[in-house]
This record gives C-alpha cells, sequence and structure tokens, in this order.
C-alpha cells in the first residue's frame, strides 16, 4: 500500500457521504474511494467507515493511498457531450465536460481528455510525461469548458511558452455566493498548499503570486454570476481567491460553499465554465478565439437561481 495521511474534513464536507466526500477532497474518483473504503484504508477519528457513512464536523480523516502504478496509462473511452471546437494540425481546442480529468493521474479511473481523443483517432504531441503529452493547460475535474492542446512538438514548446508568459488570455464565468463588494475588482494574494489540508489550497504569504480579475454580471438574491480574467494559472486559483474573500463558488463545497444552495440549485460541483479563450496561433501567428457555451447543469443552476 501507498503512505497514510490524516486530513480534517473541511466545513463544507460535513455531512457528506464518506465516498462522495473523499472523493471531493482528494480528487479522486467516486468508485476509487468507495474501494479504498471497501478495503478499510479510510478511518474518521480512528473509527472505519463505510462508503455511506457521513462525515461529520471538525473530524479527522486516516486516508491510506493506494500505491502508484509505475507507469500512467492512457485508456482510450468515448465520452458524452465531448466536443472539439476546432482542430489543426498543430493544435485542438477541445469543450470539456464535468467529470473528465486533464491528463491520467494515481488514483483517478474516470475519464481522461487524452483518453477520449484517443477514442477518436486523435493523436497529439508526445512531448512531456507520457501521462500528460500535449497538455499545455489543465482544468480541474469538476470543471467544464475550453482547453487547449498540442498535436505537434512546435507548438507544443510555444504553447507551454505562452501560457509561462501569460500571452493566453483565459474568460471564465462563475457563480459565487453573495453579491461582490466592489462589483468588479482584483484579487492580488499569493496561493499556496493548504498547511492542514494535503489536497486543498489556500491564500498564503509564502505562496505563489496570484492575480484575479472579475466583474459582476448579473445579481440573484443568493448568488452572482461573474466574469473572471486569469492573469495567472495556479491550481484551484478562482476557487481559492472566492472563498478566501468569503464568496465561494455555487456548489464548490470543498472551499466552503453551503450545501443547501449547492442542492438546490442541484450541483454536485463548482459552477464554473472556461467560457474564452484566445491566443497567438504556435505556427500561423494569427490570433484565434474560441467561446463555449453553458453545459445543461450550470445553465439549469442559473434559471433556478433567476426564478425560472
Amino acid at each position: 500500500m501507498g503512505e497514510t495521511r490524516l486530513l480534517p474534513v473541511p466545513d463544507g464536507l460535513a455531512g457528506e457521504r464518506a465516498d462522495a466526500g473523499l472523493a471531493k477532497l482528494l480528487g479522486l474518483s467516486r468508485s476509487v474511494c468507495a474501494d479504498m473504503i471497501a478495503e478499510g484504508l479510510v478511518s474518521q477519528n480512528g473509527k472505519p467507515v463505510a462508503k455511506s457513512d457521513r462525515l461529520m464536523p471538525e473530524a479527522y480523516l486516516e486516508v491510506t493511498l493506494p500505491k502508484p502504478k509505475n507507469r500512467l496509462e492512457i485508456v482510450p473511452v468515448e465520452v458524452d457531450d465531448f466536443k472539439i471546437i476546432y482542430q489543426d494540425e498543430d493544435i485542438i481546442v477541445i469543450d470539456k465536460p464535468a467529470g473528465v480529468a486533464s491528463h491520467p493521474s494515481v488514483g483517478w479511473d474516470g475519464p481522461t481528455v487524452p483518453g477520449a481523443l484517443l477514442a477518436m483517432g486523435i493523436q497529439i504531441a508526445t512531448s512531456g510525461a507520457q501521462e500528460r503529452q500535449g497538455i499545455v493547460q489543465r482544468l480541474d475535474v469538476g470543471t467544464s469548458g475550453l482547453m487547449t492542446l498540442a498535436k505537434s512538438e512546435v507548438a507544443y514548446s510555444r504553447l507551454k511558452q505562452a501560457f509561462r508568459d501569460r500571452t493566453v488570455h483565459k474568460v471564465y464565468h462563475a457563480v459565487i455566493q453573495g453579491l461582490a463588494d466592489p462589483l468588479a475588482g482584483t484579487f492580488d494574494a499569493p496561493i499556496g498548499r493548504h498547511p492542514k489540508a494535503e489536497f486543498k489550497f489556500a491564500v498564503m504569504n509564502d505562496g505563489k503570486h496570484s492575480i484575479t480579475h472579475y466583474e459582476t454580471l448579473e445579481a440573484f438574491p443568493s448568488a452572482s454570476l461573474v466574469e473572471v480574467v486569469l492573469e495567472t494559472g495556479r491550481t484551484h486559483q478562482i476557487r481559492v481567491h472566492f472563498s478566501a474573500f468569503r464568496h465561494p463558488l455555487v456548489g464548490d463545497t470543498m472551499y466552503g460553499a453551503d450545501p443547501k444552495l449547492a442542492a438546490r440549485v442541484h450541483l454536485d460541483r463548482q459552477w464554473l465554465h472556461a467560457k474564452k479563450l484566445s491566443f497567438i496561433h504556435p505556427t500561423k501567428g494569427e490570433t484565434v478565439e474560441f467561446e463555449s457555451e453553458y453545459p445543461a447543469d450550470l445553465a439549469k443552476a442559473l434559471d433556478i437561481l433567476r426564478g425560472n
């Protein structure tokens, strides 16, 4: 078996089923977490849990992680609602559904972007680690929307540099709890690994430089729709910044969202969508722009918040 970790139960996950809450906490699939629980690898406050047990507030989970495989394989899997927005000989731009990982990782047995492309007969660049070939940007499993990948080696190196140089324009739409004050502004707060929860991130004095710009688009009685432009690209950046300023994303119980509001709008993931993407094409030298519509679950949540 792999290493054992002690993890506090975040406030937003208290009351969740053990398998579902653990999946959100660890970023693994629910079935993997259910298997870990069935094998006796998870205890809560020193007592073994069943997958249907509820996570308790202020409790601690002792989790023995599965031993990593020597090599992460890309498994071809057909994925519903997986759309190709654009492709040529150098790049491919996709519309990623929620529930699909950007690349294979330890403990994730669900669909991945490279696996979905492989099932469609599309080959991406061979640079990088085997499980991350062609990957120049990532979206969280629970985030939907636009994502670009490299199909050629020259595109891979130039796109990686473009993301490092922050010349890629990324626009997200998010629904946050409450109303931001001011209605438009900038979060300039460093982000690092959470000191007590291994798979979470937080605003930390010694974290990495992180800048998020936002503008309110629409207000509802309990939430608001905002447009977000990322200047940097830290893991969970949008989720962490809004949570730190007491406006967590609706449905993002891992970062303190109200589970009752999430249930009311029928969301089991954060309301976050990569809406627009523009960059200079790595070989053609011209600016390309792409836009994605909200998927059905996010659109339905908006309708409920609007009272429709």
